[in-house]
């Protein structure tokens, strides 16, 4: 993609397009059959890639990356370059399922609990007719396991891949195993997304998703799992954030 598109945040060049300009993208790349990787990056993903070498160039070799998190949106507005808006990963996951549906593209859904992933899958069967589905995996594997996945995700008519593990792992599985699944043109990790889509979590009201609260709806739903990921976390943010404005400043 061209730099020309983008802004670099927290030595991250974040694609500088809203949510309709990045559907066109990748809507575009699957039909010329290009292959593509997209990411996303949030106050999480900003504080991991501090001392985390291999997600970050991860991170930085993907096609298109969004801000998926409205804190890194204030952050952009805040070192004087504005992002148009967040480009929630959720959301695009399901952009993306409407125009593959309309298109005729299949979908691998790979992550998270098997009687979760079996849910989404069937639940987009239903809305969508059972075509739309190539297959389905949970997100428990081992290493020696890997490279066996990738080569059942090529081989089983997708056109696109959402990988529902966490960070980095799936942003890693994505960058080392995508030279082995050229039949995939859409690569794409969706976080959490799985277990919103089966009902097992609740996303937050929009007026918190607008006003960057989102982490906090999540926080009280999951407090044991959620806490050091959110307090923690984004106090390093935080911090991340005054020194990225001092440099600006100065």
């Amino acid at each position: 993609m061209s730099k020309l598109n983008t802004v670099e945040l927290f030595d991250i060049d974040v694609h500088n397009l809203n949510m309709r300009q990045t559907v066109a993208l990748i809507g575009d790349a699957i039909r010329n059959k290009k292959q593509l990787v997209h990411n996303c990056i949030n106050a999480n993903k900003v504080v991991l890639i501090q001392h985390d070498e291999q997600l970050k160039q991860s991170l930085i070799e993907a096609d298109i990356i969004s801000a998926d998190g409205q804190a890194v949106v204030w952050a952009s507005m805040l070192f004087g370059k504005p992002l148009p808006e967040r480009v929630p990963g959720i959301d695009l996951m399901n952009e993306i399922i409407n125009h593959s549906a309309e298109e005729g593209y299949k979908i691998y859904f790979f992550g998270a609990e098997e009687d979760i992933v079996g849910e989404v899958a069937h639940l987009y069967s239903a809305k969508y007719g059972e075509n739309i589905v190539a297959g389905y995996r949970n997100g428990y594997y081992t290493d020696a396991e890997e490279e066996a996945i990738a080569r059942e995700i090529n081989l089983s008519g997708a056109a696109v891949l959402f990988v529902a593990i966490p960070s980095p792992q799936k942003e890693i599985f994505i960058k080392k195993y995508k030279s082995l699944m050229p039949n995939v043109f859409l690569m794409m990790g969706v976080g959490g997304s799985f277990d919103v889509v089966a009902g097992r979590v609740k996303r937050a009201p929009l007026w918190m998703q607008d006003n960057g609260l989102e982490w906090l709806y999540r926080l009280i739903q999951e407090p044991r799992k959620m806490w050091k990921r959110y307090l923690i976390g984004n106090i390093k943010f935080l911090f991340l954030l005054i020194k990225g404005g001092f440099q600006v400043d100065s």
